[in-house]
């Protein structure tokens, strides 16, 4: 039987696919989240598959109701236009569609970053926020979210801003901290760069920064120097997941 004031969401990423049933009261995960890996090749069927297996796991407390799925890429009416960070046999796919079909139930799919938007704006560190809202993710790539009084502009994209000639997440990402073996410092120094672009453009009234390295953002945020107000994600990792459900429920109530 479902349980009510719950929905599933699903966060799919390079190397694992998560999910978790959301109570949408609280915005907290109301059972353990299930992590299984990436099928390598990420083909789009491989991972719809992986994605049933999920869905199948919490069938109990979600029943026939819709389920919300990020991707790392643009999605417009369900179907992947970009494929940045994912197996280029995206490109053109009706997720949307298939996931409906192979599970049975609605399904709305979403772009990651924009899913991670949704569940800081309902549950995390913009909640009431007012006025142009931008989170950011960091991690293999730099996802964006834009939110305006509450909307969201969906796709964004904004990780891909040229700056010196380069696209601005294949320098700034956190995974590039990584590879590079950058210090805190020496990263700060990009994402200064970065976040002052992005100011520049669009004079926001509110950043916020999350993705698994915003669990550190006390090493890196205050170095920063900009005149918008920029914070870490409440949500962190979870965030994507919650968007998902959150917006899965929009689905259940407001039915196209």
């Amino acid at each position: 039987m479902r349980t009510t004031g719950m929905s599933l969401g699903i966060d799919v990423g390079g190397s694992g696919i998560k999910g978790a049933p959301v109570d949408l009261e609280t915005g907290r995960f109301a059972a353990d989240r299930v992590r299984i890996e990436t099928p390598q090749p990420a083909t789009p069927t491989a991972v719809c598959d992986a994605i049933k297996q999920i869905v199948d796991i919490f069938d109990d407390a979600t029943a026939s109701g819709p389920v919300g799925v990020t991707v790392p890429g643009v999605v417009s009416a369900g179907v992947v236009k970009t494929a940045a960070n994912i197996d280029p046999s995206w490109i053109g796919f009706d997720a949307g569609g298939h996931l409906s079909d192979l599970l049975g139930r609605a399904v709305v799919v979403v772009n990651d970053a924009d899913a991670a938007g949704i569940g800081e704006l309902r549950h995390g560190a913009a909640k009431g926020q007012t006025g142009l809202v931008i989170v950011t993710t960091l991690g293999t790539g730099i996802g964006t979210a834009l939110i305006h009084d509450g909307v969201l502009v969906p796709n964004s994209e904004l990780g891909h801003l040229e700056i010196d000639g380069r696209d601005a997440e294949t320098w700034a990402a956190s995974s590039i901290k990584e590879a590079e073996g950058l210090s805190f410092k020496e990263w700060s120094g990009r994402l200064q760069k970065y976040y002052a672009h992005l100011e520049a453009l669009l004079w926001p009234d509110l950043i916020v920064v999350g993705g698994g390295i915003s669990s550190k953002a006390e090493k890196f945020l205050p170095r920063l120097e900009l005149r918008t107000p920029i914070v870490a994600a409440t949500l962190e990792n979870a965030a994507g997941i919650i968007g998902a459900a959150s917006l899965a429920a929009d689905l259940e109530r407001h039915p196209s």
